[in-house]
């Protein structure tokens, strides 16, 4: 079975919009992992518009599952995960001001630059993951920097899985079968919701872990987040 893992920055947008502490970030990570999920992923930005550093070092003391960390590997970056030393670690490209992730890496132009960072990630004992296309050229250049996983972004899959699901899902299910022909794990994050989901791995099955916040948090206003939770759960079995 894919493993889900939430991304709760927007429970920290939320709190963030009223100050305070409520609703507590370390409160709902421990209910989510209560209710069945298999990991916690945040992604600390340095203008902390959602997680704050504070919530990673208060994240690391109570996520008894996979603790997951995304973010750009700058200084700041690559310190916390010296300190806070996570299950895996998520690089993506995006600069500082971009709302959101929006791109994966181009492993072949920054070749040299991903096998240093990803070489002194893994030597602290945290698994590697990287944001990519699902480009063949770029799951082979995710091979020859080390990484341990890639992240398949699935924005495109998200928006062609309302047209066509078959045609949406091809570029994605041939650097699957790629990126497992290269003994590489992988993920998958972005626009994933309660309709796409299913699809997505039941044609790519060898997925590890699935990534998903925004469209997780909308449906627990509706559903409330322990129900939400079983029903991603469901679609991914």
């Amino acid at each position: 079975m894919t493993r889900l893992s939430v991304n709760i920055n927007k429970v920290a947008t939320l709190r963030n919009a009223r100050g305070g502490n409520n609703p507590s970030v370390v409160q709902v990570a421990k209910d989510i992992e209560r209710f069945g999920a298999q990991g916690i992923t945040v992604h600390p930005r340095p203008d902390e518009r959602h997680i704050t550093t504070k919530d990673v070092y208060d994240l690391k003391e109570v996520v008894t599952t996979e603790f997951n960390i995304e973010g750009y590997p700058d200084d700041r970056f690559m310190k916390i995960l010296e300190e806070v030393r996570p299950d895996q670690a998520t690089l993506v490209p995006d600069p500082p001001h971009v709302l959101t992730s929006n791109a994966g890496w181009d492993t072949v132009e920054n070749e040299k630059s991903l096998t240093e960072i990803i070489s002194s990630i893994k030597a602290l004992g945290i698994r590697t993951s990287i944001f990519v296309n699902p480009n063949v050229e770029m799951v082979e250049g995710a091979s020859k920097v080390g990484t341990d996983r890639i992240e398949l972004y699935t924005e495109m899959y998200a928006t062609g899985f309302l047209k066509e699901p078959s045609t949406a899902i091809a570029d994605y299910k041939a650097a699957a079968q790629k990126a497992e022909a290269l003994g590489i794990g992988i993920n998958a994050g972005h626009d994933l919701d309660l309709n796409n989901l299913k699809y997505l791995v039941q044609e790519i099955p060898m997925m590890d872990e699935v990534s998903i916040g925004h469209a997780l948090i909308c449906d627990a206003l509706y559903y409330g987040l322990e129900n939400t939770i079983q029903l991603y759960l469901r679609e991914l079995q």
